[in-house]
């Protein structure tokens, strides 16, 4: 089975929703997953998992055991190695420096319509991309500054989803090779 990294939205953000990774590493072994390793504080973890599944039910299963371990109500996203690798190479601002450049990973992919709602003119000089379920983001004058905020997105898509900046994004598809 190949690795696949979680993404948990917004734990450990501002005193809020605080999970240790010792115990969320933990409770992940719990459910059956091997080789887990957590990276940073702020929710991703590498693991082989238990069972194939598509990744909304092994999402909703990984959210269900946070609620029950750890009492709190946390999104979760993952991807396969292969479907970040992919995120990788599909990135459309590769001259943009890593800690200005982002990927929204949505649990689902939105519509054209849907997509067709989002106004690319929101935050300027900021620009972005949708290419299936993820939406790409240069932010050149940095992520405090710009309007293209996850709840944004989520909001006008409907969906669940959570960021990473850009140098997150390639430790953990290194993390995640086999």
């Amino acid at each position: 089975m190949p690795k696949h990294v979680a993404f948990l939205r917004s734990i450990n953000v501002g005193g809020n929703n605080r999970i240790p990774m010792a115990p969320l590493a933990a409770m992940f072994r719990d459910l059956g997953h091997a080789d887990v390793q957590t990276y940073i504080q702020s929710g991703n973890v590498v693991f082989r998992p238990a069972h194939e599944r598509p990744d909304p039910a092994l999402d909703l299963a990984l959210e269900a055991a946070i609620q029950r371990t750890f009492a709190l109500s946390v999104r979760v996203v993952t991807r396969s190695h292969a479907e970040l690798s992919a995120v990788l190479a599909h990135n459309p601002y590769p001259e943009c420096p890593p800690d200005q450049s982002m990927v929204v990973l949505l649990r689902d992919p939105p519509t054209p319509a849907q997509v067709a709602n989002l106004d690319p003119q929101r935050s300027p000089p900021d620009v972005f991309t949708v290419h299936g379920r993820e939406i790409f983001a240069s932010c050149p004058n940095g992520f405090a500054k710009t309007k293209l905020a996850l709840d944004w997105f989520e909001r006008k898509l409907g969906g669940v989803g959570t960021a990473r900046n850009w140098r997150t994004v390639g430790v953990l598809v290194g993390m995640a090779a086999d």
